[in-house]
């Protein structure tokens, strides 16, 4: 008996997904709550996994868009099955196989494949390439044109005709490739797009700069670095004292920690600092919460534990919903100065960059120290000029006075 493994239901608000990658291939043996694939979706990657052990019959392809209850996949009992040279048509049907290693199977019966079916991503690919279906020879099964097989004959169509032996002389063109490359946009960056172009046109957003001292900070780490590490196990970095700031500069200036519903103001009592971070499929923004209760050492782990998840697909919907106010750190990039996009519903965003050692009066005397921008974007519908300045000032203040930080002062 074999049982059908359907898109599970991820999210109130989600109704589709993207198979991104198969895990196990077709015909393989999969254990009872193995992972066989990975789904996407406009806000995260999820792991679908075995509901019983058997073997792995795939329905959907990689790259499909599938809604919420859509069959993925079936799983036979038994284990795997070698792979079989010659199958029975009906056999064939009941599945759509389009990995290469079939590719041999297919050209044996290629004579009876004249005309093929392209699949939705093939047929998507010659029709932007203008290539006629009929002209392609499918290696799928039952002929079916694959996203292979419409990739390489694109790549086929690309050649230009060589020259005839009696043409005239063709002057040789400039070194370097001119070709094309398409890709469809995942869900995540999908939704990242339509979002800051939202916060653009939803808000009136604007920005105001400063710079702040890193000396104190970095002379505060070189001392107690090793003995942070030793008695908490973690290093001590800058995103800690960062995040401090901001929860100790929110208690003088409540509306940078506020947004808008409708027609109310909603001021919020807690502090839960969205972090953005680059991950390999795009920004993500994990959530600290209640990091105004936290020591500098249970931030850093919290900020190690979801920047790792982060980079490994792993964030849940829950870590990345919500959040009062975001600060992101372009100066990993080498960013020394930046305007960046206010992270709906929040009202406000703080812009980290780049340290750069510049000259400074200080005391009246000209001296050399470890300077970074800041930039904090606010919405101006409820952040006044006066608090979006006076907020970054206080948090600059406390920068520049680590102490203050554990006073409280």
């Amino acid at each position: 008996m074999s049982i059908e493994i359907k898109v599970p239901p991820v999210g109130e608000s989600i109704t589709e997904v993207v198979l991104s990658r198969w895990v196990k291939n077709d015909g393989e043996a999969v254990e009872m709550d193995e992972v066989i694939a990975e789904l996407e979706s406009d806000k995260a990657t999820f792991e679908l996994t075995a509901e019983q052990a058997g073997t792995l019959r795939t329905v959907a392809n990689e790259g499909d868009t599938l809604p919420i209850g859509a069959v993925v996949c079936k799983i036979e009992d038994g284990g795997a099955a070698a792979p079989k040279a010659k199958e029975e048509a009906p056999a064939a049907e009941k599945v759509v196989i389009e990995e290469k290693s079939v590719s041999p199977v297919a050209e044996k019966n290629g004579e009876s494949y004249a005309t093929g079916t392209p699949s939705p991503a093939a047929g998507k690919i010659l029709a932007e390439k203008g290539v006629d279906p009929a002209s392609v020879k499918g290696s799928g099964v039952d002929g079916r044109i694959t996203k292979e097989d419409a990739l390489g004959a694109q790549k086929t169509a690309s050649k230009p005709a060589a020259p005839a032996a009696s043409a005239a002389p063709v002057v040789a063109a400039v070194a370097g490739s001119r070709n094309e490359r398409r890709q469809k946009m995942t869900p995540l960056r999908k939704t990242v797009a339509k979002r800051l172009v939202a916060v653009k046109n939803e808000t009136a957003m604007l920005t105001t700069f400063n710079e702040v001292n890193m000396k104190p900070i970095m002379d505060l780490r070189s001392k107690y670095k090793d003995q942070f590490k030793e008695k908490f196990g973690v290093g001590l970095g800058f995103m800690s004292f960062f995040t401090k700031a901001v929860c100790e500069a929110v208690k003088d200036f409540p509306a940078v920690n506020a947004r808008i519903e409708g027609e109310e103001l909603v001021y919020n009592d807690f502090v839960d600092v969205s972090i953005a971070v680059s991950a390999p499929k795009g920004l993500v923004v994990p959530i600290i919460r209640n990091a105004e209760s936290m020591s500098l050492a249970q931030i850093e782990k919290t900020v190690i534990e979801l920047a790792t998840k982060a980079r490994d697909s792993k964030l849940s919907i829950e870590e990345m919903t919500g959040g009062t106010f975001t600060i992101t750190n372009g100066g990993v990039f080498g960013s020394m100065m930046s305007t960046p996009i206010i992270n709906s519903p929040q009202s406000a965003i703080l812009g980290m960059h780049n340290i750069i050692e510049r000259p400074i009066a200080e005391k009246g005397e000209v001296v050399v120290r470890p300077m970074m921008y800041l930039a904090l974007s606010y919405d101006h519908r409820i952040i006044d000029g006066r608090e979006s300045v006076g907020f970054l000032v206080r948090v600059k203040q406390l920068l520049e006075d680590p102490a203050r930080l554990l006073l409280g002062v």
